[in-house]
């Protein structure tokens, strides 16, 4: 049986009605045993939710393809965060997918700063482009999109299928508060990026996050942009 094709619509809606009540651990359990080594988490190592569905997940599958995007601005905290939860989850398949493009090689062909000018074309070149890489091949994307956590998110369903990367996307904590997902963080002594304990609430990269915003209102300040491109 193909997954792309028994996954149709009516069974996506049907999914997502069995899981709204459901807890998040049944949600990554039923994609670990559908999808298998098809299965990918996307891990930024930066917010809480992240660092929740890789311990969920990690006590099913500690080999799962996790996959991270480093965009060569990313917080030396987030790299710290990385080895440490890398270490103490056991994960034994993280890899680590980076732009087409050197800083030096974007500046000379976009010019310098391009985050700065082109937030957009910033993110498609050191996020989307590398994103569509590590996804390559897989059939489902485990995502940590929270329904709290902008407006643009308040509908995310927990199960959808992903036209912009051609695979099914999972999201298992969508129903989550903040506190739910610090609470699981807590009773499972989840490693975290030390940045959220000063005052970052959403943490990307250094050149485009600055701290004391809610929600990802500290993301790209200045422009009408809250998302990367990634789920969107």
């Amino acid at each position: 049986m193909s997954l792309t094709t028994a996954l149709d619509e009516t069974a996506i809606a049907g999914l997502n009605e069995r899981f709204e009540s459901a807890a998040p651990e049944e949600v990554v359990r039923w994609a670990v045993e559908t999808f298998g080594d098809g299965l990918s988490v996307g891990a930024s190592f930066g917010g809480p939710t992240g660092m929740a569905i890789l311990h969920m997940t990690a006590q099913l599958k500690p080999n799962v393809h996790v996959f991270v995007l480093d965009t060569d601005y990313l917080f030396e905290e987030t790299h710290q965060t990385r080895e440490r939860a890398t270490s103490a989850l056991n994960l034994s398949n993280v890899q680590v997918y980076k732009s087409k493009l050197t800083h030096e090689q974007q500046a000379a062909e976009h010019g310098a700063a391009l985050w700065m000018r082109d937030p957009d074309l910033c993110c498609d070149l050191r996020k989307v482009e590398p994103n569509r890489r590590a996804l390559d091949g897989k059939s489902a994307w485990i995502s940590g999109l929270r329904r709290d956590q902008s407006e643009g998110r308040s509908d995310v369903p927990i199960v959808a299928w992903n036209a912009r990367f051609g695979l099914v996307k999972i999201n298992p904590l969508a129903r989550w508060t903040e506190k739910e997902t610090w609470d699981y963080l807590v009773k499972h002594e989840v490693p975290y990026n030390p940045l959220l304990d000063q005052g970052f609430v959403s943490i990307g990269c250094y050149n485009c996050t600055v701290p004391g915003k809610q929600g990802r209102q500290g993301r790209w300040e200045g422009f009408e942009k809250d998302e990367c491109g990634l789920h969107t």
